[in-house]
């Protein structure tokens, strides 16, 4: 199983940017499609982005499209979030973990989960 570990976190204010970095242990690291979820406060947690295994290709959801970009650096197994023009709508912990698709949507592919990192965006 994969341990990730998050960080990057912070406050921001809306329009700026941050990036989130994801350490992840494990040796079949390099193996896995990884993917970058949040949840807010009274909300279910929910995709934002994947990149597959070999970090070619890269997947976001519609909310995120053209702001965020993930990347995948399998010999540091590590995985990064750039997110730009940050909105209020973005604050939520975030969460990274191995990522598997089923019907063009995108899961968590296991069930241990980090600690997340808070991105928080004032107004």
């Amino acid at each position: 199983q994969v341990q990730p570990v998050e960080s990057g976190g912070g406050l921001v204010q809306a329009g700026g940017s941050l990036r989130l970095s994801c350490a992840a242990s494990g040796r079949t690291f390099s193996s896995y499609a990884m993917g970058w979820f949040r949840q807010a406060p009274g909300k279910e947690r929910e995709f934002v982005a994947a990149v597959d295994w070999s970090g070619s290709l890269t997947y976001y959801a519609d909310s995120v499209k053209g702001r965020f970009t993930i990347s995948k650096d399998s010999a540091k197994n590590t995985v990064s979030l750039q997110m730009n023009r940050l909105k209020a709508e973005d604050a939520a912990v975030y969460y990274c973990n191995t990522a598997h698709s089923s019907g063009g949507s995108w899961y968590p592919a296991q069930d241990y989960w980090g600690q997340g990192t808070q991105v928080t965006v004032s107004s």
